[in-house]
């Protein structure tokens, strides 16, 4: 939350919490998809560029498709208008998931070649762009881990300039994670986001 609410929060609670108790209960009958897309349009509508980020990052983790939320946006149109609605493209453009690019909107999921195997830096990180999307793999002797470089914040895609070892630090908000097990270990609670990964003919795949 941000300094003010919690201010109003700890300055007038009995205000402040029922409105959270019924927002809260408000919704207790939708499934969380459902209650995430209302949430990313209700934050176009009041154009909240911080809130429209968060909740669309919490819309696509709990599984809503980039498809989905482009057709509650345009079917919202008559009450949001087109000023809004492109608006909240401006910023998908500027957040450039590579879910939302128009080559991946109906793109099946699939196993893509990152790199030979042995070009993995043992108990280290090594940084690889793989079609469309930069990757942090992390190799111990058998065991490999392959990471989105999006933070799990607000997608923001996480330069190579910001590993120091293992520890991994986005720029935006300073969560930082530990590569070799993709935890957050300051200033959020989300891990980074972890793709399945197999070794075919000495040649690391990665399956998104």
């Amino acid at each position: 939350m941000s300094d003010a609410l919690n201010y109003l929060i700890s300055a007038r609670a009995d205000a402040v919490l029922p409105y959270f108790k019924f927002l809260k209960e408000a919704g207790k009958h939708l499934d969380p998809k459902t209650r995430d897309i209302i949430s990313v349009i209700t934050k176009v509508h009041a154009q909240t560029d911080k809130g429209f980020r968060q909740y669309l990052t919490r819309a696509l983790r709990d599984g809503v498709t980039p498809n989905e939320i482009l057709d509650a946006l345009l079917m919202a149109f008559p009450a949001l208008g087109l000023a809004k609605i492109v608006w909240a493209v401006d910023i998908l453009l500027e957040m450039d998931i590579p879910e939302f690019r128009p080559e991946n909107l109906n793109a099946s999921k699939s196993w893509h070649d990152i790199m030979a195997i042995g070009e993995a830096t043992e108990g280290g990180v090594t940084y690889r762009t793989c079609d469309g999307r930069h990757l942090y793999v992390y190799k111990s002797g058998d065991a490999v881990r392959v990471y989105d470089s999006r933070c799990p914040h607000q997608v923001t895609d996480i330069p190579h300039l910001a590993l120091n070892g293992l520890n991994l630090t986005c720029p935006k908000h300073n969560w930082s994670f530990d590569v070799s097990t993709g935890n957050c270990t300051e200033n959020g609670e989300r891990p980074l986001r972890l793709f399945d990964s197999k070794v075919e003919a000495g040649r690391l795949l990665a399956f998104w």
